[in-house]
């Protein structure tokens, strides 16, 4: 357990920063499923809408440090090519 003042104040900033990031990836989480939904259910422009929205979340996520910044770029890659591929 922590002795310091400092050490006591880091464990809880720690967890303030864990709960905010939780809600940030289950936030870009939600709008990934938007865009796989669409894509299973064979709608393309619709996924096409959900993948304009996810895109700005997923940048935000990289300048906050939630991901790197290929793991973003590998996943609208990903989604792209699958939206294309209905098409």
């Amino acid at each position: 357990m922590a002795n310091h003042k400092s050490a006591r104040k880091r464990i809880r900033r720690n967890a303030r920063r864990a709960e905010i990031n939780g809600a940030r990836r289950g936030r870009i989480r939600t709008f990934l499923k938007k865009v796989e939904t669409a894509i299973a259910g064979g709608k393309a422009e619709e996924a096409q809408k959900a993948l304009q929205e996810v895109q700005p979340e997923l940048q935000r996520g990289v300048a906050k440090g939630l991901w790197h910044k290929n793991t973003a770029g590998r996943k609208l890659s990903r989604l792209s090519a699958r939206i294309k591929a209905i098409k």
